[in-house]
This record gives structure tokens, sequence and C-alpha cells, in this order.
């Protein structure tokens, strides 16, 4: 699980630069109406001490990873509009610093047998993530 400063930085990121679908909460991978969707998840971080000498002001960096999963209706218009946003989302968060959350380079969007969900096309990709907290 991110750190909720993780969590809260690149929802808001993401607001604020992609709104061509809903994005909705995790846990909300379901068909629904049939209208594109994106559930961001965060599936793995782990945390390391990174400097030593400053009891209650040391540095610990959280490293992991942002999920996106981008569901689109399995057709072919929908499926190549699906990939250019997941190319616009990757450019938001490709090698950028906001909110104290460094970002890395994106996975490119897994395409394989496990994409059609039934009537929906399913693309997911993931960006690195570094935070550092003091304490």
């Amino acid at each position: 699980m991110a750190h909720p400063t993780v969590d809260t930085a690149v929802r808001a990121r993401l607001a604020a630069n992609f709104n061509a679908c809903e994005i909705r909460p995790e846990g909300s991978l379901e068909a629904g109406d049939g209208a594109p969707f994106l559930v961001v998840q965060f599936p793995y971080s782990s945390s390391r001490q990174a400097s030593i000498g400053d009891p209650g002001g040391n540095r610990w960096r959280e490293e992991g990873g942002v999920r996106f999963v981008l569901s689109v209706p399995r057709n072919r218009a929908a499926i190549a509009a699906g990939r250019q946003w997941a190319e616009e989302i990757a450019t938001v968060f490709r090698g950028k610093r906001f909110d104290g959350v460094l970002t890395f380079a994106p996975t490119s969007p897994v395409s394989d047998d496990n994409n059609d969900v039934g009537g929906l096309y399913r693309l997911s990709w993931a960006v690195p993530y570094q935070f550092d907290v003091r304490g």
C-alpha cells in the first residue's frame, strides 16, 4: 500500500491532466454500463531508511508502483482510443516530480489473451515511483 500522500498526489495529478473517461475507485473493475473507465491501484511498495544520524528527522524512502487499469469496450475504435489514452496518461507521469513524488519510466500496456474480459478490453501498465518521508 502506498503512503497516503502518494495516493493523494497521484490521483490529483491524474484528475488535473486526464478527463477522457471516468476514474473509478479501487475495487471497481466491474463492467457497469459498458462505458470506458480507469482504475488506479498501488499493488506494491517498500520502505527503507535512506539517511542516518538525525533521530526523528531521518529520511525514509518508499519505492513502489502505480498500476493503471483502463477498460474500454471491446471494439477496434475503443481499443485504439484506449491505447492513445494510455500513452497520454504515461506522459503525465513519465519522469515527473510533483508533491514530493518522483516517477520514472512507465511500462508499456500489457497486450495478450487476458485483455478480453467479457465485453471489455483491459489495458494495464505501471509507473514506478519513489517518495521520501522524514521522521
